[in-house]
């Protein structure tokens, strides 16, 4: 596992790099192409690129799948956040059935149990072959605590070594919404993570990681390169 980090001036900078590692990914690759998702103002600033005249015509978007690292689940005007997200940025550039959404209408146990499904399904097995990823990419963000996904410090759905997909019923920060989460495994499955990580409030976290403390976002770690992608804000 190769992890190193670059720091670029601002937002924009980040979701820059961010596409062209994502449209080298999917050039790279013959077939179907996987992409795991995140959600935040800096992947928004990121889609909203990969959609515009600049990037759109680059992608092949009738190979990209996209799914998704953890979304808010219930009955409350959050659920589905992450998916609205994706959703408004990409409009019809995604074919039918392109975009893999985590299901929001059950309990979240009921709706991690069914995105593993999801997800066994689209690798074609329940166990996951360091040889196969589960997906190209995995994009990924810093929460203020550490967290990432919706994998928080201190609590047990952080630390599940085995099942792909979590429910989450009680998170770590606001807002306090149950969620559904890819866990560290299923996160790692991929040659290549991309952490992006802006402004001053994500200072204090990369600190801690640098002083080595135990944090969920630590500890994402991918198969092959994992890639923090900082502006100057956030790197201080």
């Amino acid at each position: 596992m190769i992890a190193h980090h670059e720091v670029l001036p601002d937002p924009d900078a980040v979701a820059r790099a961010a596409a062209e590692r994502l449209v080298a990914v999917a050039r790279a690759k013959p077939g179907r192409i996987g992409i795991c998702l995140s959600g935040g103002s800096t992947p928004k600033l990121l889609y909203r690129l990969l959609a515009g005249p600049e990037f759109r015509e680059a992608l092949p978007w009738e190979r990209l799948h996209w799914f998704f690292g953890d979304e808010r689940v219930g009955d409350g005007p959050e659920a589905g956040s992450n998916r609205r997200l994706a959703q408004d940025a990409f409009g019809d550039l995604v074919p039918p059935g392109h975009l893999h959404p985590i299901p929001t209408d059950g309990t979240p146990q009921a709706d991690a149990e069914a995105y593993a499904a999801k997800l066994q399904a689209w690798y074609g097995a329940d166990r996951l072959d360091p040889g196969r990823p589960l997906f190209d990419l995995v994009l990924l963000g810093l929460g203020e605590d550490g967290h990432t996904a919706s994998l928080f410090p201190g609590k047990p759905e952080a630390r599940e070594d085995r099942a792909w997909v979590v429910a989450v019923p009680e998170a770590g920060l606001a807002p306090f919404v149950p969620r559904v989460s890819l866990t560290l495994p299923a996160l790692a499955a991929t040659p290549l993570i991309l952490f992006l990580v802006t402004g001053a409030g994500k200072r204090a976290p990369l600190a801690r990681l640098a002083a080595g403390e135990d944090l969920p976002s630590g500890h994402a770690k991918a198969w092959g390169e994992t890639v923090w992608l900082l502006d100057e804000a956030a790197a201080g």
